[in-house]
């Protein structure tokens, strides 16, 4: 299959961080290279835009590239050349590329041995949210022993992560408890398989019990910090675990001494990064399988609030940045 090389593209780069991630990043012209031996030519399809990317810009996340860069930590594309040498990913093969190579592109050269060929003919922009939130919400859920029927508690379900979630510990038979912070997210979140969803509140704990009645909730996650994490630990078992993964509240995570000494509960934290780092190829690999499976075959989806070009990267940002959505912003580079 031969696909005629461009010999330019659009990036969206930025050469310093700021406390309003849009007005950082622009989106300019580069010359593309042609694939050096081992090397593939890739035309990015789909990246969405995760609140780490918008954290990342503002400089305010826990691993940042060095200035200048190009944004978007994950995404797929299809490769349209390759180097000598180079027997896969063929031309043609969607691919799943390498966190944090700079995914706002409209092309990337990349080393052949870092792309996971994808399956063809399933949506792009689906398969573009696959390396971060659908594996943390998966490993979130291994994080204590589980069985079927057992209920799960998280907060910020209405986000990425916890949409899918909601639908892997459906399809493991878990019952889950979903906490949002606006009456205007629940119907979202229980239409994508939620057994009960809560807005946020004092009384948070005996409406649990009430909704479970009165059932041994043993996990909770927190992605909110402040105090919706002791909210949580109140609504679970005594000798329950709370993992929290991130701090969209702006605080950090409290909980009381109640609950840390006379209910023992324990308060854990998670990072994909780490996990990556520590585990083999095959683990990793074997977790990917799984979730394009389900992906490819439509079980498994986010909620899409708009897409946005390379060009328009700015008010891509913006929307990403703001609250209040129905789904994630995803950088289509070539639309």
């Amino acid at each position: 299959m031969d696909i005629p090389r461009p010999t330019a593209g659009r990036q969206a780069r930025y050469t310093r961080r700021g406390p309003v991630p849009q007005d950082v990043v622009s989106a300019d012209s580069f010359d593309v290279a042609a694939p050096a031996a081992g090397q593939v030519l890739v035309e990015v399809l789909a990246a969405p835009i995760n609140p780490s990317d918008v954290l990342t810009l503002t400089g305010d996340y826990g691993s940042l590239p060095p200035l200048p860069a190009i944004g978007g930590n994950e995404g797929v594309g299809r490769v349209i050349a390759t180097g000598d040498g180079v027997t896969a990913p063929r031309v043609g093969q969607t691919v799943l590329l390498p966190v944090g190579s700079g995914t706002w592109s409209t092309h990337l050269v990349l080393d052949a041995a870092t792309l996971v060929p994808l399956p063809d003919g399933a949506d792009p922009v689906q398969l573009s949210m696959l390396a971060i939130n659908p594996p943390t919400a998966k490993l979130l859920l291994d994080a204590v022993p589980l069985q079927p029927g057992d209920w799960v508690i998280q907060n910020a379900a209405n986000s990425a992560v916890g949409g899918y979630l909601v639908q892997l510990a459906k399809a493991r038979g878990l019952r889950t408890v979903n906490v949002v912070r606006r009456d205007s997210a629940v119907d979202g979140v229980r239409a994508l398989g939620a057994d009960a969803v809560l807005v946020d509140g004092d009384d948070l704990a005996e409406r649990v019990k009430a909704a479970t009645g009165g059932a041994k909730v043993a996990l909770g996650i927190d992605a909110v910090g402040g105090m919706a994490t002791e909210r949580l630990a109140q609504a679970l078992a005594p000798g329950g675990t709370v993992i929290n993964y991130g701090a969209m509240g702006g605080e950090a995570c409290a909980m009381s001494p109640a609950s840390l000494i006379f209910r023992g509960i324990t308060l854990r934290g998670f990072w994909l990064a780490r996990w990556f780092k520590t585990v083999d190829a095959g683990t990793r690999n074997a977790l990917f399988a799984e979730l394009v499976a389900m992906i490819a075959a439509g079980r498994l989806h986010a909620p899409v609030h708009a897409t946005y070009g390379i060009d328009a990267i700015r008010e891509a940002v913006a929307a990403a940045a703001a609250g209040g959505r129905s789904g994630k912003i995803v950088v289509v580079p070539t639309g």
